[in-house]
């Protein structure tokens, strides 16, 4: 069964995280995702990593992350060769997914408007860090940046250690699925209009929906989010010291803390609602500590999940990737190893399967300019309009690496 999007043309100019992951996820899911690399610019995650071999090849391990199933084009779009195959591209695609600033892309003649005269079903999606348009149309900004300025910061980490930025880049990422679903929303819109449309979505909008119970608790109670840690409302969820290491209680609703108290002996402590839960906080916080103590992580761990109970101890990534659940899932997928290298790597796919056209990966992340012949030859370029656009520094074709 093909995948969802096998059919569908894709054109990738976006640099860094946020805007290659949500290509990525198109292409895992079967779109033909033609990458824009910029000739002797390359995409900065190019560079990053902490293979330094990888790196100088503009193969870093940061760009590995969200390479695969993508064809690469070198191209100059200040160039007025690069423009004019970027618009021959986008003649039957139909994504263009970009995050150059606002308005960098319409003063060279690629904006929306101007895309639209070529192609009127082209779904045109921007990714910008406050979006085109307001006082501040005209700012960048990254992950770390808008952790900080969006409340996100502050409300991370405990009060003696906050602000702290999370150890995952979680803006980037949840604004390339973001922009994957706008991007989605809008081809299932075409499919009833038949016609493409502009999307604007901006990096600092996306920050903040992951704060949303935040933002809705501050608006409706006042309630200002304050740095707790591992502290919850409830203390039936939290962190506490084992005898050997940390264990992640989860007993959130009535029922698990019904299970919780009842595998604990300790039946007395069952609250008939979350208010007086939260009013025992402390009394119930003194006895968990005190049992916890008394064994391991694992084995707590263990007991309680065969209780119903959820819980788990607090693992290294490396602990986690080894969990015989990601096998049976196929979250992670090999690719065949860089730079001639033998063997393959993995790369994290998709959090979801499909009963018909799972995520795949079928091609490793290509190197910079690996398709650029191969992709000028199905825009219609003769041989000799290749060799000019080559020679004249539009274009770039690297044949191996």
């Amino acid at each position: 069964m093909p995948r969802a999007y096998e059919g569908l043309k894709v054109i990738d100019a976006t640099h860094v995280l946020a805007g290659p992951f949500a290509a990525y996820q198109l292409a895992v899911l079967g779109a033909d995702v033609i990458k824009i690399d910029r000739p002797d610019d390359p995409d900065q995650v190019r560079q990053q990593g902490p293979d330094r071999e990888l790196n100088a090849a503009n193969m870093g391990t940061t760009y590995l992350a969200q390479g695969a199933n993508k064809r690469s084009i070198a191209l100059d779009l200040k160039s007025e060769g690069g423009r004019t195959v970027l618009k021959a591209l986008l003649k039957d695609a139909d994504v263009f997914v970009q995050n150059y600033r606002p308005g960098a892309l319409a003063a060279l003649g690629l904006g929306y408007e101007d895309t639209a005269e070529i192609n009127p079903r082209l779904v045109y999606c921007s990714v910008s860090a406050f979006g085109h348009g307001g006082p501040r149309a005209e700012e960048t900004g990254y992950d770390n940046v808008f952790q900080a300025i969006s409340g996100l910061m502050a409300l991370t980490g405990t009060p003696e250690a906050a602000p702290l930025k999370t150890g995952s880049p979680v803006v980037d990422y949840a604004t390339g699925y973001m922009t994957a679903f706008a991007i989605s929303s809008a081809l299932f819109q075409r499919e009833r209009t038949g016609r493409g449309q502009h999307i604007d979505l901006a990096m600092f909008d996306a920050t903040l929906m992951l704060m949303s119970t935040h933002i809705a608790a501050y608006s409706v109670a006042g309630k200002i989010p304050k740095p707790e840690g591992n502290r919850f409302a409830l203390a039936g969820i939290g962190a506490y010291v084992t005898a050997d290491g940390i264990l992640m209680l989860g007993a959130a609703n009535m029922r698990q803390q019904i299970r919780l108290w009842n595998a604990l002996g300790r039946p007395d402590m069952v609250k008939a609602t979350n208010a007086e839960r939260i009013d025992s906080h402390a009394d119930e916080e003194a006895v968990l500590k005190e049992i916890f103590a008394t064994r391991t992580a694992a084995d707590w761990q263990d007991f309680l999940r065969e209780h119903g109970v959820p819980a788990g101890r607090v693992r290294s990534l490396q602990e986690a990737l080894a969990d015989p659940q990601l096998a049976h899932r196929g979250v992670l997928q090999n690719t065949p190893a860089p730079l001639g290298r033998s063997g393959s790597h993995k790369v994290a796919v998709a959090p979801f399967l499909m009963s018909e056209g799972s995520p795949s990966i079928e091609s490793p992340a290509p190197f910079i300019g690996q398709h650029t012949i191969e992709i000028l030859e199905g825009a219609g370029f003769t041989s000799e309009q290749i060799e000019r656009l080559i020679s004249a520094g539009a274009a770039k074709h690297r044949a191996k690496i």
